[in-house]
């Protein structure tokens, strides 16, 4: 579900709700190693495209993660407008950056406007995965959680997609989410669908993947069940968070978006 602020959102994920309909439970045969039920209690929060030192968007929306215990997420673009480490020490630290402990970023575009993302990996350290590298997954609860980088190679073959493809072969894991910046589909005429990221897509379909989450776009909507091209009633479901106030721009939502 959505906790919303004066004019900023977070997604808030209650994911053991989830976990009886998740696709891997469904479709992967039963083994003594996969977790149950039991262990699928977790809730993940966050949103993408977040501080901005002349937007109170990131205060907002931290005030609402004040109150919601968990881990944090981020879906890219932690601290406009080019991540340095000016901007995380000024606009991302005093509101966001005080969930630090917990949180599991993403890297955005503008994150990546200071030279290799140096600021984003000195300011998270470790908690972003191996430096300069920016994937990287973690278990929480029941669901195994992936956290990918839409500004590196990602085509297939690439050591990303291989990594990744290696990464959902070996959990053991019920329900698996993924999150990275640039959004596969959007309905936004501000940036789109983002076909580069379909092998990404397509490596968490073949596993049976439940659910992706992605920024870039400063909208909110989410998909129906889509397959790497098209809904079908099949593959992850697709929401796409913002964290900021300014730069948004309203969007009807549909049910699933047409072959892009």
């Amino acid at each position: 579900m959505l906790a919303s602020g004066k004019a900023a959102w977070v997604a808030l994920l209650c994911l053991g709700g989830m976990a009886a309909n998740c696709n891997s439970a469904a479709e992967r045969p039963p083994s003594a190693e996969r977790g149950t039920l039991a262990d699928t209690v977790a809730v993940l929060v966050g949103a993408g495209d977040i501080a901005d030192c002349d937007s109170r968007g990131d205060e907002e929306t931290a005030a609402l993660l004040d109150a919601i215990p968990g881990t944090v997420f981020t879906a890219g673009d932690n601290a406009y407008g080019d991540g340095t480490p000016e901007q995380f020490a000024r606009c991302y630290a005093p509101s966001w950056g005080r969930h630090k402990a917990r949180t599991r970023p993403s890297p955005g575009n503008h994150d990546y406007e200071t030279e290799g993302a140096g600021a984003y990996y000195a300011y998270f350290g470790a908690r972003a995965g191996p430096a300069g590298r920016g994937y990287y997954s973690y278990d929480l609860g029941g669901w195994h959680i992936v956290s990918l980088n839409s500004n590196v190679a990602m085509d297939a073959g690439s050591p990303q997609e291989q990594w990744l493809r290696a990464d959902l072969a070996a959990t053991t894991k019920r329900c698996t989410l993924a999150y990275w910046h640039h959004a596969r589909f959007s309905s936004s005429s501000s940036h789109g669908s983002q076909k580069q990221t379909q092998p990404l897509w397509k490596a968490l379909y073949d596993h049976a993947a439940e659910i992706v989450i992605s920024g870039h776009d400063h909208t909110y909507e989410r998909f129906a069940l889509q397959t790497p091209r098209r809904s079908s009633g099949s593959g992850p479901r697709h929401p796409a968070v913002r964290g900021r106030d300014r730069g948004s721009e309203p969007i009807r939502l549909r049910p699933a978006a047409a072959e892009q």
